[in-house]
């Protein structure tokens, strides 16, 4: 099993597991794009884990966590962007104790899982969308979140501080979260860079 929380070398994890929280990174190890704000390695990916679901439902359970949080690298290696996998991996969770390139067929896929919450993060200001993410544009994620709020679902969303950005811009982006329907504060979380 992988973890953001060591594959990006996040400052917090220890003050995450110590309240019993810990993100569980699927897919692999490796992404297929090399965001520059992200220290998880690029390159090409092994196969989809056919027992990662399991493995994860079972750690969860095992390791008696109060909140599981999954995340994923990029797989643009594989036809459905792994959409199928993190439904898997949701299904299993279920049982056991949940951005697709904006394609919203995918993302509903997820949806229709029934996770409480899903987080797709803007990462930072409109102004310097561009400049960090490889791929995923500010508008692009703005409508997948629309489209997880519109679902009756937690939309939770997140962004990264001290990349140069502004207080006036950083307002703008909470609007723009609250405009497409994440509207609870805690939804909403930031993260020094």
């Amino acid at each position: 099993l992988n973890t953001i929380c060591t594959s990006g070398r996040c400052p917090n994890q220890g003050e995450c597991w110590g309240c019993g929280t810990a993100t569980f990174m699927i897919g692999g190890n490796i992404c297929t794009r090399a965001c520059k704000f992200c220290n998880v390695t690029t390159g090409h990916p092994a196969p989809l884990d056919p027992q990662e679901p399991e493995h994860v439902a079972r750690s969860i359970r095992l390791l008696g966590l109060k909140h599981a949080v999954i995340t994923s690298v990029d797989r643009d290696d594989v036809e459905d962007l792994g959409a199928s996998h993190w439904v898997k991996v949701i299904r299993a969770i279920r049982k056991e104790n949940p951005d697709f390139q904006g394609r919203t067929d995918l993302v509903q896929q997820v949806i229709d899982a029934g996770p409480e919450v899903i987080s797709h993060n803007l990462e930072t200001v409109r102004r310097l969308s561009d400049s960090v993410r490889s791929r995923a544009t500010y508008e692009v994620s703005l409508k997948v979140i629309g489209q997880i709020a519109a679902s009756q679902c937690v939309a939770k969303s997140g962004i990264m501080l001290g990349l140069g950005e502004t207080r006036e811009e950083i307002l703008e982006t909470m609007d723009d979260l609250r405009n497409v329907g994440c509207h609870d504060d805690r939804t909403i979380s930031a993260t020094y860079g």
